[in-house]
């Protein structure tokens, strides 16, 4: 029966495997922290890339607190896995996930959440009030700072929604959340810096107003890897989420340069010689994702293609050295956090040899 084990070389996995290259993830995280941690402000990266409760508590003994989830889903495969201080950063909306999030809530009081709206806000409220739980939610208003994705507006509304949620007796307003997702992948580096603090005090501000207004605003969280280092100037911002730093992707790397490696690749197969210049791998769209353009080599010399759910192909020019069947390439991916979410396990190597095999603990929970 097929088993990789922690000792064997990366030379006798199936493929395609994800693989993780330990020197290089290790060395992101002393980077990220290096950078940040002297600001003061607190670190909870986001889940939503690694999806695993192993790697969340090693960025927590790098120096994070806690960590983000995207869906309840996802919060309830990490916390059952063993790592439940957690900050869902997507609205919790409809029955059946409001019902969700108190089972949830029951198991594991370290959970927060955020709101944007009344209607959100009283069926949560009235769910919890309903489940005979005394101890209320901590709750964060969700705040658009330019993404015009989720979130309240500024002024009056999150007055409104803030004045709403104060009355709720089982939500307890603690923050503002604020995510700057239209500017992480902004190639200039000063457009992005520029934005980004445009946004920064749309959101300080807020919760400046907020306080005035007599709400208890302790928590200021935002950022991303394209961001992070912005918002940490900003007087006001409390806590950062940055993710994607941990493996990188063609997409970040692009943008925001080579200070972080791309850690994370997928062994894959040639399968298929296909003329003179041009071979086919075992990697299609079943393994790496396309909706931030392409996957690369991580040898440049070969050019990728998609040839469908289960094939790729690499090409080069000629004085290439040319592939041939049965030999092993690495496909860097174009865009971390999905194509994680396409693979059961993480094969951590140094060296080439195996040293720890991590689940992808919430997998496809895209509830």
């Amino acid at each position: 029966m097929y088993s990789p084990k922690v000792g064997d070389s990366i030379d006798s996995l199936d493929t395609p495997s994800m693989i993780a290259d330990l020197d290089l993830v290790e060395a992101n995280i002393e980077k990220l922290m290096g950078k940040l941690l002297p600001t003061g402000l607190d670190i909870r990266p986001h889940l939503k890339t690694t999806k695993s409760a192993i790697l969340a508590h090693k960025l927590v003994k790098a120096g994070a607190k806690g960590g983000c989830v995207a869906k309840v889903s996802e919060a309830e495969a990490i916390a059952d896995a063993g790592f439940e201080d957690l900050f869902i950063t997507c609205e919790v909306v409809g029955p059946a996930k409001v019902k969700r999030l108190v089972d949830l809530y029951r198991k594991y009081r370290n959970i927060r959440i955020v709101v944007d709206s009344n209607v959100g806000a009283t069926a949560i409220n009235d769910a919890l009030a309903s489940s005979g739980i005394d101890e209320p939610i901590s709750v964060l208003i969700d705040l658009d700072v330019g993404l015009h994705r989720t979130g309240v507006l500024p002024g009056e509304p999150v007055l409104g929604l803030a004045r709403h949620v104060g009355g709720l007796k089982h939500l307890k307003l603690i923050g503002l959340h604020g995510y700057e997702g239209h500017l992480q992948h902004l190639h200039d580096y000063e457009d992005r810096k520029s934005q980004c603090l445009e946004s920064m005090e749309t959101l300080t501000n807020t919760a400046d107003v907020l306080r005035k207004a007599g709400f208890n605003i302790e928590v200021v969280t935002t950022g991303g890897t394209g961001t992070a280092e912005f918002c940490a100037s900003v007087p006001g911002v409390t806590e950062l989420q940055p993710g994607s730093f941990i493996f990188m992707d063609t997409d970040y790397r692009n943008a925001v340069g080579t200070f972080y490696s791309n850690s994370l690749t997928i062994l894959s197969t040639v399968l298929s010689q296909q003329g003179p210049h041009s071979v086919t791998i075992d990697s299609g769209l079943k393994s790496l994702t396309t909706d931030s353009g392409l996957a690369e080599c991580k040898d440049p010399r070969y050019s990728y293609g998609v040839l469908g759910d289960e094939h790729g192909s690499l090409s080069w020019e000629e004085g290439t050295p040319a592939l041939s069947v049965g030999d092993r390439v690495e496909m860097v991916p174009s865009h971390i956090d999905p194509t994680v979410n396409l693979h059961d396990v993480y094969y951590a190597h140094r060296g080439g040899i195996i040293e720890e095999i991590w689940p992808v603990d919430s997998r496809g929970k895209v509830q």
